[in-house]
């Protein structure tokens, strides 16, 4: 009798043995994900990652070498949400020979609400021209546009 009321213990932990495998095996998969792969520079699908990724990490010179001239000085300066709050992902591209539209979703969070976490989504789009064979954004999204013609602050 006590072989018999010892076999629902080794079916349990067995069942639990396999839980538990799995569920650290969906933890790595989760953990090692990492960062995106970057794409391509000299598309202009590229060209947005990188710009982008400078944006969110604050290095505001690295970005403004992906902007046109005129997308770098005429700008007006306002204040932008902070960049751990947004999302980027890329919806689609549409190049032709002088010009692309890279397609984007912005998705923006703003921090905790009476039911949770609030945030919001729009599509918005980069505007890029060719440039002396290189890609340069002439527009970008507002939650991601710099302004490099600030007046210095004392």
């Amino acid at each position: 009798m006590d072989a018999a009321a010892g076999r629902p213990n080794r079916i349990l932990v067995v069942i639990l043995a396999i839980i538990a495998v799995l569920a650290v095996a969906a933890l790595a998969v989760v953990f090692s994900r990492g960062e995106p792969a970057l794409l391509d520079e000299s598309t202009p699908q590229g060209v947005v990652q990188r710009y982008s990724a400078a944006v969110l990490d604050g290095d505001e010179a690295a970005a403004a070498g992906y902007l046109t001239e005129g997308a770098r000085t005429q700008c007006l300066d306002f204040e932008r949400a902070p960049a751990d709050n947004l999302r980027i992902t890329l919806i689609s591209t549409t190049e032709r020979e002088a010009s692309a539209d890279v397609h984007v979703l912005v998705v923006v969070s703003n921090g905790g609400g009476p039911f949770g976490n609030s945030e919001y989504e729009m599509e918005d789009v980069f505007d890029l021209v060719k440039t002396d064979g290189k890609w340069l954004i002439q527009s970008a999204p507002l939650q991601l546009r710099i302004c490099t013609n600030r007046p210095v602050k004392p």
